[in-house]
């Protein structure tokens, strides 16, 4: 059969054709674009459909109309710019005082030169007994750990200026590690820079978004925070109430077989001497609801370490408790021990893991080296001098027995632990009663109650003595404890000195309370 004659326009474009053919080929390299085409295709035409789709994408984006972040701004004349910027007020830097705050702030006290049991304070011509700072064995005064801070400045200098795993370790901070897990009784311990940033740094590292943390309602602002930044699921239990505390483990472990929920790291957090009441956690009963429901265990020992226990070793001192049965024990050194910074007591693994994943071990400077050493001396005086121990119960003891006073019955409220562990907690508070404000019909806001326990604070000052309203950050803290006086014991002052300490108390009480309001 033949074939229909071409065309014109058949022959048009075979000769078209053709003609871009052979220019295409007398490009250099050509045959082997061809090739590979050719090939791609039969091989693998999804790659060949692919690699045009990228191309002709390319070519788009490229002849594209480029944006300009101004193109649609609004235009201004020199003049309409001119009555803005004069029409601006820049907001203030600092927020206007409210007149509450400029009371805190006028009844803060100056200590002039050093701290000490006695200390100077402006606006006073003598010293005054101090019942407001956390110097309960009197290590600040110490002239043994002052001249090996001196030493230590002399040899180390100020600061390391780094962190602990780049080059901010010394021999001394490997030592005062070493010491503090010797004291407690556990394997290995980590020190932190700054107390605040510990518990809030330990909480994160182990506890993540989607593990569980089952934590005391009243716990202090700083484990608040490290509860808050590790994003955690949390489950809060009563104060302090281990029943409150086993119901809430229960619900948990029959809600997590009902819906077969996944196995996640689960947390116990709870402070060994709450700060906010004074009252010590049951630990042996702790211990046991934490092994009977499989959870690790984070204890607070911030306040009670260097005072509670035979040794000052702490709670698990205090009743006799295996360190190790404690999965992290986390304190301050800036109380009892008179330093600064924090620690974290546990296995090998609890400690090795917060080198890399404890963000204020990791990313703030290591210690100073005088403050290093100075925890490390405080330790090793209070193992030396158990008299200590013993002369700061009988401190506490003299002056609870003074404030049990049957006057003071109708007006404060004491807070602390009752029975044995009373004797033994260095600190407590001082909260009017609710029941003599309401026989006075005193409807007083919590600014106003803050305002009459200030006047007792002055009273105080007045006859002699230091003391403080308790301080808290009132827009965040969770259970906001009601106003208080925070008296600290402390035996840097003699018997006598704390027996008169202890009656200018009772006596500014009575005198600024009974006064208040004439039946």
């Amino acid at each position: 059969m033949e074939h229909a004659p071409l065309t014109a326009d058949h022959a048009f474009i075979n000769s078209t054709v053709h003609s871009v053919y052979e220019l295409v080929v007398a490009i250099p390299g050509s045959t082997l674009a061809f090739n590979y085409l050719k090939n791609a295709y039969q091989d693998d035409p999804f790659r060949i459909a692919l690699e045009l789709f990228l191309v002709f994408f390319a070519l788009r984006y490229m002849l594209s109309k480029k944006y300009k972040p101004h193109d649609n701004a609004v235009k201004l004349t020199e003049k309409e710019i001119d009555e803005l910027v004069e029409e601006w007020q820049p907001e203030s830097l600092v927020p206007k005082l409210s007149s509450y705050d400029k009371f805190n702030l006028e009844k803060t006290p100056m200590i002039v030169g050093a701290q000490t049991a006695k200390t100077k304070v402006a606006g006073y011509t003598k010293p005054l007994m101090n019942l407001a700072t956390t110097n309960y064995l009197n290590l600040v005064s110490s002239e043994h750990i002052r001249q090996k801070a001196i030493d230590a400045l002399k040899n180390y200098g100020v600061g390391t200026c780094g962190p602990p795993g780049f080059y901010g370790t010394l021999d001394i901070h490997m030592q005062l590690e070493k010491d503090i897990a010797r004291f407690l009784g556990t394997d290995e311990a980590i020190i932190y820079a700054q107390n605040f940033s510990t518990i809030s740094s330990v909480i994160p590292a182990f506890s993540k978004r989607g593990d569980l943390l089952v934590v005391d309602d009243r716990v202090n602002f700083a484990i608040q925070k490290g509860v808050q930044i590790s994003r955690s699921n949390v489950r809060w239990y009563k104060h302090n109430d281990m029943n409150d505390l086993e119901r809430v483990l229960n619900e948990i472990q029959l809600d997590t077989l009902r819906h077969k929920k996944r196995l996640t790291r689960r947390f116990i957090v709870t402070e060994a001497l709450f700060s906010n009441y004074g009252d010590v956690v049951p630990l042996p009963k702790l211990i046991e609801l934490k092994k009977k429901f499989k959870y690790r265990l984070i204890l607070d020992e911030s306040q009670s370490i260097g005072v509670l226990g035979r040794r000052g070793a702490g709670v698990t001192d205090h009743f006799g408790v295996d360190a190790k049965d404690v999965d992290m024990i986390v304190g301050s050194m800036a109380s009892a021990l008179c330093s600064s910074g924090g620690f974290c007591a546990g296995s090998v693994e609890i400690v090795d893991h917060q080198r890399l994943s404890g963000s204020a071990y990791c990313f703030s400077a290591s210690l100073p080296a005088m403050l290093t050493i100075s925890a490390s001396e405080a330790i090793n005086i209070i193992s030396q001098q158990p008299n200590l121990l013993r002369e700061l119960r009988e401190r506490v003891q003299a002056f609870r027995h003074t404030l049990a006073h049957k006057s003071l019955d109708a007006l404060i409220d004491v807070d602390t632990s009752s029975g044995p562990d009373a004797a033994v907690v260095p600190f407590f508070h001082i909260r009017i009663k609710p029941s003599f404000l309401a026989s006075r019909n005193a409807n007083l806001s919590r600014e106003d109650e803050e305002r009459l326990l200030q006047e007792v604070v002055d009273e105080c000052a007045s006859q002699g003595a230091l003391v403080t309203r308790a301080k808290y950050v009132d827009d965040q803290e969770r259970g906001l404890p009601r106003p208080s006086i925070k008296i600290h014991v402390t035996v840097g002052l003699s018997k006598k000195e704390n027996d008169k300490a202890a009656t200018i108390v009772k006596s500014a009480l009575t005198k600024v309370l009974s006064s208040k309001w004439k039946k």
